[in-house]
Order: C-alpha cells, then structure tokens, then sequence
C-alpha cells in the first residue's frame, strides 16, 4: 500500500468500512424486506462507491455497483418487492465489489475479473426476470475479509483515519501495515477529532513538565534522577511526535475540490482558468484544515470571478486567453503561508476609493491620505463589492470580510498585494495555535524570548574590543558586514523598550524574515529546547512582534517573537511576501539589494549594494589632489576619489552644487573594491537601501547609467559603476 496515492487509501478505507456496514443492513433488509429506510442506505452506499470509482478510473468497480445500483433504484422507488434471488444478487455484488478492492489495494489496479454473469442477472433482476445465478470469483485465499467496525466507532462529529498500531509492532519500530498483513480496513480505525484535541493538549502539559523535571535534575547531584529524566526525555519527545503526526492532514485535502470548484465556474461565467498548486504536501492541524476550508475556496471563486479577465479582454491585452491561478502553500517562520495569485487584471485602487466614498466608507480626505496597501485592504470591508451589478456568484459586498474574521478567528491573518494589469495576490498566514516547536530562548533586559528555530540561520558573537571596528553606522542604522553582504541590526531592547546593559560582547541572532536576513542583538544566548506554543488572548493578537507565548522550565511565562513582525517594527526588512503590490508579486523576478542615493536635480539613483564595500562619512578637509585626481588617506592607503554627478553633468541642476542634498563639509563616499583595489564613490544624500527587481524597465539616455526602473512609485536610474570608474580611473579593472 506505501505506493497508493493517499487520495485513493482514502477511499478503500471508507469503502471498506461502508460494505462491512452493508453486510448489516441486508441481514435486517432480509428479515424485513419493505423497509425502504434501510433499502435507501444500501443504495447511497452503492452510490457513493460508483461515483467515486469513476472519478479514480476504476471501470470495472465502476460496471459492478452501476448494476447493483439500478436494481436499488426500483426496490427504492416501489416498483419491484425485495426477493431472495434479489437479496443474494445483491451480496453477490458487494462479495465483488470487495474482491475488486482488494485487488487495488494489492496491486493498484483491479484485476481480471469482470463479472459478466453477475452484471446480466442483476440486470435481468431489474425487469422482473429471473436468470441461473453464477458464483462470483472468490477473493484470493491470502486476503482475509474486513471485519465489521464497531456501531460505536462511527461518530456525527468529525474524525480521521489513523494506523493501528499494536504494542509490540511500535516498540520494534517495524512498519504496522507489514506487520499486520491484513486488509487497510483492519490496519485503519477512526478516532473522534476531539479525542485527539484532548490527547494533544495533555500532551503539550506533558512536555512541560518534563522541562520542569529536566530543569530540577540539572540543578541536583542525584545521578539515578539524572538518568531517569533522561529516559522520560526520551519517551516524551516520541509520545510527542507521534501524537502531532496523528492530527496534521496535507493540504491536498483542502486543495482537492477546488479544480472542480474552478472549472464550473470558469464554465459559467465564460472564462479560461487553469489552476496550479504548489506545496499540495504542506501539513496542517486538521482543526486549521476546517477552519480554512471554506475561506479559501471562497477567495479561489474570487479569484476566477473578479480577478482572470474574460478570453477577448486577455488577448487584447497581450496574455493568453487562458488565465492561471497558482496557489501555494508552505511553512514559514513557524507559521503557514498560503497565497492565491492570478495573472489577472489586478485592483485599481482609484476604482477602490472612489467606491469606498460612494458607500460612505471613508471621506474624500481620508481616501487621498491612505497608503495603497491600505486602500487595498478595503475589500475586507463588510458590504464592498467593486461588483458593477448583482449575480449569484458577486456582487453583494459579503464573502471577504467573512473571510477575514474567519482567519482571524484563528489567529491568522490575509492580505493582499496587486497590480492593475498584472494581477493579485492574497496571502494568508496561520500563526502557530497549538503546537510544540524547537526554539532558542534568549534573555533581553532581563526578560527571556522564544525565537523558533525555523528562523534561525546562525549565532555570532562579537568580543567588546572589536566591536568598534566591525559594526558600521550606515547613516544611523547600524549593520554588519557578514561574509561580504551587509546585515542590518536590531537592539530587541530598544524596540521593546527594555532597559540596555554592557556585556562582554555582542550577541548577534541571524534571523532569516521571508526573503530578508536581519540580526537581533540580544544581551544573552541561553539555551535550546522545545517549547509549548500557547495562543495569545485575544486582545493580544494585534501585537505583530508576538507569535504566542510558552511556559518555562521554572514555570515562568515567555513571549515568542515573531521574526517578520520584529523585523518589520524595526524597519530592517521589506515588506517580503506579506505586503507584495509591485509587478514582481506576480511576474516573479529576482529582486537584488539596492543602495539609493539623491540625485542633483532632486531625482534618486540607485548603486547594486553588490558593488558597495562599505559607506562612509569623510570631512571634505581631508581630500587631497595628486594630478587630476582626488584622493585621502584610508585605512592605511590612498583612496581615490570620483564625484559621480561630475561624470554625469547633463542633468545637474546646480552646477555649483555636484554632491546633491549634503553638508559641503562631509562627503558621503561609497567604496567600491576589484580585487585588492579600492575606489570611491562621492554621492548624493542615502536615502535608503532596498530590495528590487534589477530588470531595467527604460534603457540609459546617457554615458555612466545603465538604464531606469521604479522603485516605490520613482524613476530611479542604476549607475554603471564600472563605466563611472574607467573614467576616471581606467586600469581600476586589469588583473
């Protein structure tokens, strides 16, 4: 069975256990034959197993219970009396639909019987004629008959299939299915979803308690309890393990209906969709699974309706009739991000505004004040609809801000990034609810934080003496430089607010928030462990630099950082895939780190942060000349000097101004290396350093640029670093 797709496992195991029901209901079918009750549920039963073989492609399963199925239809609608020749066709059909079962559970396919003398009695049966019966093939001797579940084991609430185990089978850590050699009917049995809520929540006061014993038989000299802790340990962490694997689902069971979901939809409304799925292996908790269910396939039929263009509009716009919608899913920061993204039209955010005004939504002045991202987000609004009329599908102003509160309900939260032409993306993440994740505790003024491991990328730790030399001020925004790339810093006391204190060195954690890397200056590093993740309350979840909150070894509460949300409060990350509303969300380029600077005539130019060894503040005073070419002392060689805008003196407003929006009495000089050489570069004022696309969306008008993109709404031109020090400097680049 390790071959069988799940989807099909799936199956068996309810077909399975439906026929074992089956054999039931005809032995009390048998003992009263006119009960049209139990006739009803033996032919939804027959039912259910003929659709669902068709949807697998199984043909011959398909024929069998088709056949049965048209004889339940006449016994169930009146028109024939329930006989014995009737009754025995009928078990006859579910011995073969069995038979057939057990075929595809052995070998994935169904075998070579195809059951013709049953097919035509059943038949003959349907119009009142009788014909000699014919025995139908008996399974394989090696396949024992399911055994009926238990009438208590079938519950109204939900419930998953989980693999029986026995004692002996998990302590040697051999394969269930191989050692039971049954059928999946007597390998699988179905647990009451909230058996395991209550497992997994003694579970998770199991593992602190055994923090607290491991904390007390660290601290005492008892060698016996040293051993003992260990082996609980030892036995917490499988309990642990196995006990989490039983409630997490892929999101393939979400995902699995929304293909259909599309394709009658898209049908409708006379469109071309093509639905794509990424991390369809991604597990959830089955309680999120739920929860999600129906937002997403919500935001899906959203996607189709409001978002992919009708074919004509498409092709006018230079896409393919056919529209795409991707949807992704994977963890992230302790959390589970799923996006749904088309290649659609995109949100006008004029349309936005002007509708949430004519709904009274926001006033005139308020609507030009508000950034995009938030315009944007007025579609979570109760009552907007962008929709221009009223159909069954849209148009009603209700569904998304359902969808929020539903996400919200459980911690989450969605948003949504767009581009008018190129499409939208709505991002959903899950924070961690309840769950038991490896962490690093560190201590901060005093106080101790969770940080999950999956954001971890490493430690550094940088002694008092050096710390002058290795951390770099770039214009009052602190960074190191690792491994040639800068990393911007954050002091975790002072975005908290936590009092500062001198160590004896520098405690950097590199933390890696969606596509940024940043690192967390804490005062210590203590120690490595697994933690209980415990949801915040309520009135808490706003707090974007929390992700939740855990009990200690000594019983004390942490807080759980939220990496992105540390990252972002402290300005050293972008907005990354939550907040995506440029072309790339959707087109998918490379984005390169980008240094921008002002430019003479009030403009920005941008240098890649590649070529940038360090950025530094000289006094004018110390530049001296050698010939044509300026130059001043630098950590122990001469550093030649160019003045970018002299080189590029076309635009300059201010001739008599070349460095634009700086003190005449410090220059602002990017080093540039090749080698063991160094150059710098005098430029404008830094106004920031950010992560863009490098794709050049205007070629260079002139000598020393490379050509123009948009960042953040501005032309921005991108010097040709190369090209500015050749001028100046020509042999800068020979080996």
């Amino acid at each position: 069975m390790g071959d069988l797709d799940g989807l099909v496992t799936e199956f068996l195991v309810e077909s399975y256990e439906n026929l074992d029901r089956l054999d039931k209901e005809f032995v009390e079918l048998e003992k009263n034959p006119g009960n049209r009750d139990v006739i009803a549920s033996i032919f939804r039963t027959i039912h259910t197993v003929k659709g669902t073989s068709g949807f697998f492609g199984f043909e011959k399963l398909q024929l069998v219970a088709h056949a049965g199925e048209n004889l339940l239809v006449r016994l169930r609608d009146g028109v024939l009396t329930l006989n014995a020749d009737m009754g025995s066709a009928l078990l006859r059909t579910v011995d073969a639909i069995r038979g057939i079962l057990g075929n595809i559970e052995r070998s994935g396919a169904e075998g070579a019987a195809i059951y013709p003398e049953l097919i035509a009695e059943l038949e003959a049966l349907c119009t009142g004629r009788t014909v000699a019966a014919a025995p139908v093939a008996p399974a394989p001797v090696a396949e024992p008959a399911p055994q009926a579940a238990p009438a208590e084991a079938v519950h109204p609430v939900p419930s998953v299939v989980l693999p029986a185990v026995s004692s002996e089978t998990a302590s040697r850590g051999a394969d269930p299915a191989a050692a039971a050699g049954g059928s999946l009917a007597d390998q699988n049995l179905r647990v009451d979803v909230r058996v395991l809520d209550r497992l997994m929540n003694l579970v998770g006061e199991l593992v602190l308690t055994r923090n607290q014993i491991l904390q007390l038989a660290g601290s005492a000299a008892d060698g016996a309890l040293a051993t003992t802790s260990k082996r609980l340990d030892h036995i917490t962490s499988e309990l642990q393990e196995e006990v989490m694997r039983t409630r997490m689902q892929p999101i393939e069971t979400v995902w699995g209906k929304l293909p259909r979901v599309v394709r009658d939809l898209a049908k409708q409304i006379g469109k071309q969709v093509r639905l794509e799925m990424e991390g369809k292996d991604t597990e959830l908790d089955k309680s999120i699974i739920e929860a999600i269910k129906d937002p997403l396939t919500h935001m899906v039929r959203n996607s189709v309706d409001h978002g992919v263009e009708k074919p004509e509009r498409r092709i006018a716009a230079g896409k393919p009739a056919e529209g795409r919608i991707l949807l992704r899913a994977y963890h992230e920061g302790g959390k589970v991000t799923i996006e749904i993204q088309d290649d659609g039209g995109g949100i006008d955010p004029a349309r936005i505004k002007a509708k949430a005004i004519e709904k009274g939504i926001l006033t005139a002045e308020q609507a030009a004040k508000l950034p995009e991202r938030e315009i944007l987000a007025l579609i979570f609004a109760p009552g907007f609809s962008t929709a221009e009329q009223v159909t069954n599908i849209s148009g009603r102003g209700v569904g998304m801000d359902v969808v929020r509160t539903n996400i919200e309900r459980i911690g989450g939260s969605v948003d949504i990034g767009s581009k008018v032409g190129l499409g939208t993306t709505i991002t959903i993440k899950i924070p961690l609810t309840l769950a038991i994740i490896p962490a690093l505790v560190v201590q901060s003024g005093g106080e101790r934080f969770a940080i999950p491991q999956i954001n971890l990328l490493e430690l550094v730790r940088i002694d008092t003496d050096k710390i002058a030399t290795e951390i770099e001020d770039v214009y009052g925004a602190p960074v190191y430089r690792l491994r040639g790339q800068l990393l911007p810093l954050v002091h975790l006391n002072k975005v908290l607010g936590l009092p500062e204190t001198q160590g004896a060195a520098l405690n950097i954690v590199v933390l890696q928030a969606d596509e940024n890397q940043f690192g967390l200056v804490v005062d210590n590093v203590l120690d490595t462990g697994e933690i209980v993740v415990k949801p915040l309350d309520p009135q808490l979840r706003g707090l974007a630099i929390y992700a939740g909150a855990t009990i200690m070894g000594d019983g004390s509460v942490a807080l759980i950082l939220d990496v992105f949300g540390l990252g972002a409060r402290a300005h050293a990350v972008g907005k990354g895939r939550e907040g995506r509303t440029d072309a790339t969300a959707v087109a998918g380029e490379p984005k390169e780190p980008l240094l921008l600077f002002q430019s003479p005539d009030d403009g920005r130019m941008g240098i890649p942060l590649s070529q940038v060894v360090r950025l530094e503040e000289l006094p004018a005073s110390s530049v001296e000349n050698t010939g044509e070419v300026e130059v001043v002392q630098y950590r122990g060689e001469i550093l030649p000097l160019i003045r970018v805008f002299q080189m590029l003196p076309e635009r300059r407003r201010n001739p008599r101004n070349p460095d634009a929006g700086v003190s005449p009495d410090v220059l602002p000089v990017v080093v540039h290396r090749h080698g063991e050489r160094h150059v710098g570069l005098v430029v404008g004022r830094i106004i920031d350093t950010v992560e863009e696309s490098m794709k050049l969306q205007k070629a260079a008008s002139r000598a020393g640029i490379k050509g123009c993109i948009v960042v953040s709404g501005k032309v921005t031109e991108i010097l040709d670093v190369e090209a500015v020090v050749r001028t100046v400097v020509p042999d800068f680049y020979r080996s």
